[in-house]
């Protein structure tokens, strides 16, 4: 055994000495390993060996031949050119005897006038064959049950899809390979090693089947065709870099005498598979069918090349990370190359490069969705209205690679020294890591660059090792990684030079609250590439894809508080859902739904129209913090936002650390706002320094828009003098009703009844709301006040406020109608009506809440119902206030007017506005 594994090893490693048999000279073509390895045998059994067989007229042989030519077969000349189409069917569209039949329909369809097909080997088979030579090399003998599989699953595939003739040619060659693989895979157990051109020579064997089989399968229905084992056309030298270069030269003559040879309008080529320039096997490594498909197109200088996959073509980003992606009519040849570059599943950038030579387009298509019509790789159009049309199509798609570390050495001693880059990276190539990007800045001060996290460690010491003087004379500070980051590039041809795309980009990125750590764009213009923190990859990434290919701007909503207004709340936003979705690009879901004993959550987003009935079957104990947590945890959405519909101080008092953590707040809650002052100037603060949105409308005028009136005249640059308004929509319907003779206590009784007051009435009637309302409008408007600091008139008689319930207050009231029925008839008698009003004296820096007077014709006269009012006296409307007048009270118009702070919050978010 020992002299046989050898012997075995010395025959393998033959290079560049010729092998002498019975003086005849075997020709260098024939030292692939089976060549070898039958002669091997030979030798010891002391036998001829007969000479080699031709290819049978069937085109069928599964060894490597010869390329000399045969004088006796006629030649024909290659015709090269567009009349070529290429194709290429990988593992999944080989993957069964439905799907072959389905390639061979494709390609029968195909109307050019020459087809080239390049095949992989069937679904699994090559993980199958790599498999038996690490059994065999294990000496493990499940190796030879093993390869019994592959020709099962071959021959009942066979019989799937040929018959008669073809049928018993092609099972001939299978058992008569599968035999010889038997003897090569036994050398190799006894060995206990395979070089790596006996295993890429066993490895092969999955592609010449499939390449066999689609022939014949083809030839079944009467077209001419042939197969091509493409280790008798392909030249590839190997490098150190686990890849190969293609010898096109040489490559193209052995076409052509292929050609000669074999003249067809249909050739089934093998793909993955090639040649030394000394006749060994080797393989074209990752991605090689798509090599080789590009590869023979280039030497055909074919009209295109096609790639058949499993999916409808290129996207502009990951689907699965990015629901609403887009399939790309075109990529250019260097957009396809960035892409596949930052991990986008396209093409490897090598299979670009033989096709980009001749302008070849390559076309990506669904084999299994063949309406689709998929993405053209090509040279972009000099006038290319697509591109042209807005800004979105100069950006054409966004990958991310993850789990990678940046590395950051700076120092002052760095500036204006020579080499000190060079260092750097000589030390990160000794260690053979991996450089994913570089960023430097012009200072000199500091070189940041990011590689693979596995390989950190080692680029760390070694940067350590190679300045250790500098770092301990000061020369460099530090030598710092960072790790959990991930890269997120956007690409497209010219974008960079297009105003406007990088503002974009970081504006997006800045809305989602995405810190950006580190920033690389080449001068090519191809792509923007920054690094960011790995949790957030995929929230940056829907993110700037949202924004650029307004996508549905798509917000994670949790609604706190299912009362009468956010159970109203989410009504609406049920009925509007799908016309939002359709016509406006914008995705509200809501991912929780908190009351103060139980909560709903989930992480697609609610059904809106039954979450009563969920909230009942799942609901689960309330839980504030595991809510917040599950509705901005969802990194698949970019953008979170609560809204807080209950009027409790505790909820309040997180705003400020859900703003900080990048979560938009939207309420009703006047709590926050009216609180203490420090507090209120905190959340402002915050809100001004970042790109997280509080939106408050409806804590003064339910839906009316009174808090961005102010601050629309404030940012215009005008001067408030005085706010002043019926700001209670219970107690305007209270005063518009209180008159002919009418008691006040029967009024409050009738506006209770109508769901217009609180339970308890005295928390309308005492002025509260009102003060807190004004101190809201007096502190955006520049005054420091304090709750405390606004006089209030309540409307409570004092010797009420002590009562035990609302029933026994209601019960009392009356006793107090003479009073208020005095003050009306003194109103009545001088031509004036009673209104509870608000009022800002800004010029004065006060606030107050009082029961004025005013004549019939001044506009608080003219309300109904339980309208409210406001009049903002300015520098410019000083003589005519601007008056707001609208429905003040109510679920539904509070409800929308969050709604419509929702709304707002979408279009500064991206949403078209």
């Amino acid at each position: 055994m020992a002299s046989l594994s050898a012997s075995l090893s010395h025959f393998t490693c033959i290079s560049n000495t010729s092998l002498q048999y019975e003086n005849n000279k075997i020709p260098e073509s024939q030292y692939h390993p089976f060549a070898l390895l039958r002669r091997f045998n030979s030798l010891r059994k002391g036998i001829t060996l007969p000479q080699r067989r031709e290819s049978p007229s069937t085109g069928i042989c599964a060894s490597l031949t010869d390329v000399s030519l045969d004088l006796t077969v006629e030649e024909k000349q290659l015709s090269k050119g567009e009349s070529w189409s290429v194709h290429k069917f990988g593992g999944t569209c080989m993957g069964s005897s439905q799907r072959i039949k389905n390639v061979a329909d494709i390609v029968l369809s195909d109307d050019s006038e020459r087809k080239l097909v390049v095949v992989s080997a069937m679904a699994k088979v090559t993980d199958m064959m790599y498999e038996l030579i690490t059994k065999a090399q294990s000496r493990d003998e499940s190796y030879i049950s093993s390869l019994d599989a592959v020709l099962e699953k071959h021959s009942s595939t066979a019989h799937d899809i040929l018959d008669g003739e073809n049928l018993a040619i092609f099972l001939s060659k299978l058992h008569e390979d599968i035999n010889n693989l038997k003897a090569m895979l036994r050398a190799i157990y006894i060995a206990g090693h395979a070089t790596e051109s006996f295993a890429d020579f066993v490895v092969g064997h999955g592609e010449l089947w499939s390449a066999q089989m689609l022939s014949l399968v083809i030839r079944k229905n009467g077209t001419d065709c042939t197969w091509m084992d493409t280790r008798e056309v392909l030249i590839v030298h190997p490098t150190s870099s686990n890849q190969v270069d293609p010898d096109y030269l040489e490559s193209e003559q052995r076409l052509e005498k292929w050609y000669s040879r074999n003249p067809c309008k249909v050739i089934i080529a093998t793909g993955f598979i090639a040649s030394t320039p000394k006749n060994i096997p080797t393989t074209l490594k990752r991605d090689g069918s798509d090599f080789s498909a590009a590869i023979m197109g280039s030497l055909l200088r074919a009209g295109q090349v096609t790639i058949w996959t499993d999916v409808d073509g290129v996207y502009s980003a990951d689907p699965r990370k990015v629901s609403e992606a887009v399939i790309l009519k075109t990529l250019s040849y260097q957009e396809a190359w960035e892409m596949s570059y930052f991990g986008a599943n396209v093409l490897h950038p090598r299979t670009i490069i033989p096709v980009m030579k001749y302008g070849i387009p390559i076309l990506i298509r669904n084999i299994f969705n063949l309406s689709a019509p998929g993405t053209k790789i090509c040279h972009p159009a000099v006038n290319d209205n697509e591109d042209k049309a807005n800004l979105q199509n100069y950006v054409k798609g966004f990958a991310t690679i993850d789990n990678l570390a940046l590395v950051n050495v700076e120092g002052t001693g760095m500036a204006g020294v020579p080499g000190t880059a060079s260092a750097i990276f000589s030390a990160v190539k000794d260690v053979g890591a991996n450089v994913i990007m570089i960023s430097q800045a012009s200072s000199e001060h500091s070189v940041c660059f990011a590689v693979p996290e596995t390989e950190v460690k080692a680029v760390a010491e070694a940067l350590q090792s190679r300045f250790r003087q500098a770092l301990d004379n000061g020369r460099l500070s530090q030598v710092a990684i960072i790790p959990n980051c991930s890269i997120l590039a956007a690409v497209g041809q010219k974008m960079a030079s297009t105003p406007g795309v990088s503002a974009t980009l970081f504006n997006a990125l800045a809305k989602a609250s995405i810190n950006v750590r580190a920033i690389a764009q080449g001068c090519s213009e191809y792509n923007i590439t920054v690094v960011v923190k790995r949790e957030d990859c995929i929230k940056a990434l829907r993110a700037v894809h949202s924004r650029f290919y307004l996508s549905r701007t798509t917000i994670a909503m949790g609604i706190i508080g299912p009362g009468l207004i956010g159970s109203t709340l989410l009504d609406q936003l049920r009925d509007q859902a799908s016309v939002l979705k359709e016509e406006f690009n914008i995705d509200l879901r809501v991912m929780g739904i908190l009351g103060s004993k139980s909560m709903l959550l989930s992480d697609a987003g609610i059904d809106l129209a039954s979450w009563k009935e969920l909230r009942e079957e799942k609901g689960e104990v309330a839980n504030l913090e595991k809510f917040v947590q599950h509705v901005h945890g969802n990194h698949f959405i970019p953008n979170t936002a609560l809204v807080d519909c209950t009027a409790d101080p505790v909820i309040a008092g997180h705003y400020y650390d859900w703003l900080r953590k990048g979560i938009h707040v939207i309420t009703p809650n006047k709590k926050a706002n009216s609180g203490p002052l420090d507090q209120y100037l905190k959340l402002r603060a915050l809100q001004r320094q970042s790109y997280t949105h509080y939106f408050y409308e409806a804590t003064v005028g339910a839906g009316l828009p009174i808090v961005s009136t102010l601050r629309g005249l404030l940012e215009t640059g005008d001067k408030i003098l005085q706010i002043e308004g019926i700001f209670s929509g219970t107690l305007s319907y209270i005063f518009n009703n209180f008159k002919d003779g009418r008691p006040f206590s029967e009024v409050v009784g009738e506006a209770k009844e109508a769901g217009f007051t609180e339970p308890d009435p005295r928390d309308d009637l005492s002025g509260t709301d009102v003060a807190r309302k004004v101190i809201i409008l007096a502190r955006e408007s520049g005054l420091k006040l304090e709750l405390s600091n606004i006089p209030v008139e309540s409307l409570v008689p004092e010797p009420l406020q002590v009562c035990a319930s609302a029933q026994e207050f209601m019960q009392q009231l009356p006793n107090f109608d003479p009073e208020f029925a005095k003050k009306q008839e003194d109103a009545e008698n001088a031509g004036e009506v009673l209104r509870y009003v608000g009022v800002v004296d800004v010029a004065n820096k006060k606030g107050f809440v009082e029961m004025r007077r005013y004549k019939k014709d001044h506009p608080f006269a003219q309300l109904s119902g339980s309208d409210n009012i406001i009049a903002f006296t300015t520098r410019r409307y000083k003589n005519q206030p601007l008056i707001v007048r609208g429905p003040g009270a109510g679920a539904q118009v509070t409800a929308g007017g969050i709604f419509s702070d929702i709304l707002r919050l979408a279009s500064y978010l991206g949403a078209p506005s």
